[in-house]
């Protein structure tokens, strides 16, 4: 398999297209590139957070140009697996837009009272009574689901707890783990594909991360590429048992 003979393309955010409020070298080109060739494709995110409306404009502000149907979270991703698992079920939710948006959508009640599933994400605020709640609820047969197991999240003073770090306080308190959909599970990677239609076989996945990015895509059969402009470091590779199928520099070596 080489590049020249895949149809379509899913690529990690940050560390591959941008870095912290800046476009990295070649991202705005290859963005550009995909769009005029009609090359489909989706930019992914662990983060629950926003919305794919909010992540565009907020790409929009550093030059990239990505429609909001080309963007796939975790909350997607979460919201489409509980549809598929529990349609018109109920869930309780701890989570911002991003989380509560695509839940809605996905023909959930949202309530906490007997719901069929907990739903951790992440929230710049995380509320103790909340907590207490979903930790009462999973107790009571509650399904517990979060949305990514990052235990940090980057912020403009330093690193803060993430989703994965609540979960492990729930977990701790419950004795019950959650089911993670976002990455490294490659059901994020899969149901991304479905949006797409695509096929796994002909799909490359770009990301910055081995234990992330590359792992989740070696188990879903794509073709991986990993790129140095983010978490890794070649030295790093040598770490892993598993290797990407290609490791470049930046995104803009996948340039013709």
């Amino acid at each position: 398999m080489t590049q020249r003979t895949l149809d379509c393309w899913l690529t990690d955010m940050d560390g591959v297209l941008i870095h912290e409020d800046r476009a990295l070298p070649g991202a705005a080109e290859l963005i550009d590139h995909w769009r005029s060739q009609g090359t489909p494709f989706l930019v992914l995110t662990n983060n629950s957070i926003y919305t794919p409306r909010d992540l565009s404009a907020r790409l929009a502000r550093i030059g990239l140009e990505v429609p909001e149907e080309r963007i796939w979270t975790s909350a997607l991703a979460t919201a489409a697996f509980l549809r598929d698992q529990c349609p018109g079920g109920s869930a309780f939710v701890i989570g911002e837009a991003g989380l509560t948006t695509a839940i809605h959508e996905a023909g959930f009640v949202m309530t906490d009272v007997a719901p069929d599933f907990v739903v951790l994400g992440e929230t710049r605020t995380y509320s103790f009574e909340a907590i207490t709640r979903a930790i009462r609820l999973i107790e009571d047969g509650a399904r517990f689901i979060a949305t990514n197991p990052d235990v940090t999240g980057p912020s403009p003073e330093g690193p803060m707890p993430a989703t994965g770090a609540v979960a492990a306080l729930i977990t701790a308190a419950t004795r019950r783990q959650p089911y993670y959909v976002g990455k490294p599970n490659p059901m994020m990677f899969r149901s991304a594909l479905n949006r797409l239609g695509a096929h796994s076989e002909r799909t490359g996945m770009i990301g910055d991360r081995m234990d992330t990015d590359v792992v989740a895509g070696i188990e879903a059969g794509l073709h991986t590429v990993l790129v140095l402009s983010g978490i890794a470091t070649r030295d790093d590779v040598e770490r892993y048992p598993y290797r990407p199928r290609e490791i470049l520099d930046s995104v803009a070596d996948l340039l013709p």
